[in-house]
């Protein structure tokens, strides 16, 4: 298999040669190949883990002029991890080849359902939801796929949708000065009027676009825009003529005009979908959006055990040696020494441990979020309003350096990365700025 690194077994000559590369990954059976790349399953050596692993040729790239796609593919399966999204686990490469090691999703294309007819109404919704889920997480990061159609939706051994190839998707910094993309790309009978009139579009609007079609696809078997002459599709396209097969529910024609609109200022948003009817129909909360919700009590049993946390001898002590890694943003050793814990937002003050319980407490209340106690010195905050994935969860965790110095370690629980992160940036700093000395990486001691 020349796509591969091959180590010779050793010692003995009668085992027979394993598929071997980096010494990690044993590599089997050809799964598909495009263009540029071929694809394999694998198996971590380490774990036993199931894997795909995509590999492409470097010279080949580069003479088509593919090297910066490609870039920008890792660069975007890194934003967005997600239920509903093929995993990227890790990217490796030698002279010749790049290794893309992804999540194995053993179910096979969407397409493959597709091609054999029209799916159940229920099944359609189920994997409509799962799609709409995953592109909005996309969406929130700035990323537009750009190519969404059966082909690029995996199935997992659960019957989970999975949204694959981020090959043609869009990056922010990509939009134009206008604010818009203007790559014209995608599956023509998928893509959006707007991509395919060569002018300026929303990636994300686009993305909507072909959401519809795609669920037409599922109701229907077939695609609402066709012909054997692709300027005649595209005129159908552009003027969004297509008609309804008579086992179409009231509500999922609906949806689907609603989605279908060749205007993008007056196509439905993804807030909406979610509000729906068709779409709640038997609707429970997905696990992506899903939070372990904190046992809530009696607001005032809540005061009482803070007051009891507080009034304890001293915090736990805070390793010298992390307190000097962490907070120095020119020396970081932290990727040197990996652990569960990762660390989150961190400052010091000269307060005292009980002074900052007391700060906390009254600065989560005046931002809206419950405090619950989980252990001495350490609250977690839970947020009243549901976010993009559930209640936003905080933790916040004091501990002793020195008898005048305390670093607060703030990490979240539960909710959106982004979220968490406008919080500590826009709340949290604003609110505690009378009792922080230092934030994590910065020499702003006063």
């Amino acid at each position: 298999m020349d796509e591969l690194v091959v180590e010779p077994p050793q010692n003995n000559s009668s085992i027979t040669p394993r598929n071997i590369l980096f010494g990690k990954y044993e590599t089997g059976r050809l799964l598909g190949k495009g263009t540029f790349a071929k694809v394999y399953y694998g198996k971590n050596l380490i774990t036993g883990e199931s894997v795909a692993i995509k590999v492409l040729n470097k010279d080949k790239l580069k003479k088509d002029g593919f090297m910066e796609q490609i870039k920008r593919e890792i660069s975007v399966m890194r934003l967005v991890h997600h239920p509903n999204i093929v995993a990227l686990k890790e990217v490796m490469a030698n002279k010749a080849k790049i290794f893309f090691v992804m999540e194995y999703v053993k179910g096979g294309e969407l397409f493959a359902k597709v091609v054999k007819g029209k799916l159940k109404e229920d099944i359609a919704r189920k994997y409509f939801r799962q799609l709409v889920s995953a592109v909005d997480f996309c969406h929130s990061r700035g990323v537009s796929h750009r190519d969404l159609k059966p082909e690029n939706l995996l199935l997992d051994e659960n019957g989970d949708l999975k949204v694959s190839d981020f090959g043609l998707s869009a990056l922010p910094e990509q939009v134009w000065n206008d604010g818009l993309l203007h790559t014209r790309c995608g599956t023509p009978a998928y893509v959006a009027p707007e991509v395919l009139r060569k002018k300026g579009y929303d990636g994300a609007k686009a993305d909507i676009w072909s959401c519809g079609v795609v669920l037409f696809v599922l109701l229907a078997g077939s695609l609402p825009f066709q012909d054997e002459n692709v300027m005649k599709m595209y005129r159908k396209v552009f003027k969004c003529e297509y008609e309804f097969p008579p086992w179409f529910s009231g509500n999922a024609k609906t949806l689907i005009s609603k989605l279908l609109v060749v205007d993008p200022h007056k196509r439905i948003s993804i807030a909406d979908i979610l509000e729906n009817p068709w779409f709640q129909l038997g609707f429970t909360r997905p696990v992506a959006f899903s939070v372990e919700e904190i046992n809530e009590k009696d607001e005032s049993n809540h005061d009482v055990e803070l007051e009891q946390r507080r009034t304890q001898s001293s915090p736990p002590f805070f390793n010298a040696f992390e307190f000097i890694s962490s907070m120095s943003s020119g020396f970081d050793l932290s990727n040197l020494f990996e652990t569960k814990r990762r660390r989150g937002s961190i400052f010091t003050s000269k307060c005292s441990a009980s002074a900052i319980m007391a700060k906390l407490g009254s600065v989560a209340k005046s931002l809206n979020f419950r405090v619950f106690c989980e252990k001495e010195f350490k609250v977690k905050l839970q947020g009243k309003s549901e976010g993009r994935k559930g209640k936003l969860g905080v933790t916040m965790e004091v501990f002793e350096v020195a008898p005048e110095l305390v670093v607060v370690e703030l990490a979240k629980s539960a909710g959106d990365t982004l979220e968490y992160t406008k919080f500590c940036e826009q709340d949290v700093r604003a609110a505690l700025k009378d009792i922080v000395w230092s934030w994590q990486g910065e020499n702003n001691c006063q």
